[in-house]
């Protein structure tokens, strides 16, 4: 009643087949969807570190409402999230209304390297202060600025490899990116 050699070795490597299109398709789904994907870790993992690093005895919202009430530019670290949040939501909107001519020279690409290149210079700057002050930095502080900082590089990355795909496609099909 078993299955014959043949048989299993035809099963398995119809298995091998299908599960290499499958993790095929997972990559191509990633790549071509990088933006959007970034966008969301890019707002969602600097608030989680932030809020990781607020006591649990504490009151979010009374947590946020003295941190905006007692801002400094050396200590607080509010300020981290919203440029992400920012950023991500600038980008989000240029991507969005961009098409293939406009993803491979257009708004998209120079808007993402602007506000990816403001907030590099922004987040550097206020690291040098708040590591440069007398107390010192927990590794959760670290965290934020690194996170912050690689966010902001694979926006770049990301929009520049789109933009190299876009002018494929035009290229491929020919179309006249001036007209």
């Amino acid at each position: 009643m078993g299955f014959s050699k043949e048989e299993k070795t035809r099963r398995i490597l119809r298995g091998f087949k299908t599960v290499f299109f499958l993790i095929t398709m997972v990559i191509s789904f990633l790549v071509f969807s990088a933006p959007v994907f970034f966008v969301i870790a890019d707002t969602l993992l600097p608030t989680a570190l932030l809020s990781a690093s607020i006591p649990p005895s504490s009151s979010l919202l009374k947590t946020l409402c003295s941190h905006f009430s007692n801002y400094d530019f050396r200590y607080s670290l509010i300020d981290i999230p919203l440029i992400s949040i920012i950023r991500s939501a600038v980008i989000i909107c240029v991507y969005s209304f961009c098409d293939g001519p406009k993803l491979s020279r257009g708004p998209y690409l120079g808007i993402t390297m602007i506000c990816s290149v403001s907030s590099l210079i922004f987040v550097s700057l206020k690291a040098s202060f708040v590591f440069n002050s007398s107390k010192e930095g927990s590794a959760m502080e670290a965290a934020l600025f690194i996170c912050s900082l690689g966010f902001a590089i694979a926006h770049m990355i990301v929009a520049y490899r789109t933009s190299c795909r876009e002018r494929r496609k035009l290229l491929v099909y020919k179309i006249d990116i001036e007209a």
